[in-house]
């Protein structure tokens, strides 16, 4: 199966929205979208996305700042399991002055799975006091699964606060230690760990209904892997 969902918004002067997303599609299916964001002055997007189900996803988010003072937040999660191919990309285009964007990415990665993250800031000459940051992450709970990482920026303008890290890692054995020596099974330990690895991204979620789906959702999905 092949699925090709598009997203176009564009916020007024001053407007604000969250939109939260989960893909959910059948292991069978190559998942390609796109999300298209225009911001005009004084307008905010929280844009939280949750990428589960698919064999091969691509997602692209791209986000045009267009007017002074935007806030822009984006926060991903994916969880990959068995051969699956989860691939996003991201693109802010800071144009104006004022404005900031934070991006928070973290993948969660089993059996032979592999993910990926692109993602680009993109500073214009007069877009001077821009504050942007960019964070991505990659958990590996399996030593068969793969990440690959490439943050950038390019900046054209001489006043700005701008920085990205991207780090790759596996559960940290001091840190199950801690938690099976105060009585903590393995499993467990392994599950709290994962999720204090994964909370951050929903910490922007304001909906408590949507959140709580959400962190449900990502323990079901990785309750059919290792943890």
């Amino acid at each position: 199966m092949f699925s090709a969902p598009v997203t176009e918004i564009a916020l007024g002067t001053n407007a604000n929205l969250e939109l939260t997303r989960a893909q959910l599609e059948g292991d069978d299916t190559m998942h390609v979208s796109n999300t298209a964001i225009k911001q005009a002055g004084g307008s905010t997007i929280t844009h939280n996305n949750l990428n589960l189900g698919g064999h091969v996803v691509r997602h692209d988010v791209n986000v045009w700042l267009d007017g002074e003072h935007t806030e822009t937040w984006l926060n991903g999660a994916a969880v990959g399991l068995k051969d699956q191919v989860i691939d996003n990309h991201t693109r802010i285009d800071h144009a104006k002055p004022n404005c900031i964007s934070f991006e928070t990415y973290k993948s969660i990665l089993d059996d032979k799975s592999t993910g990926i993250f692109n993602g680009k800031i993109f500073v214009y000459e007069d877009a001077q006091k821009t504050d942007a940051k960019q964070t991505n992450q990659g958990l590996l709970l399996s030593n068969t699964a793969t990440f690959n990482t490439k943050p950038q920026l390019e900046i054209f303008a001489d006043d700005v606060k701008c920085t990205h890290g991207a780090t790759v890692g596996q559960l940290r054995e001091d840190a199950l230690f801690y938690l099976r020596a105060r009585g903590v099974p393995r499993k467990q330990a392994e599950a709290l760990l994962v999720y204090a690895f994964a909370a951050e991204v929903f910490e922007k979620v304001t909906v408590t209904d949507v959140k709580d789906t959400l962190e449900t959702l990502l323990f079901e999905r990785l309750g059919t892997g290792n943890v």
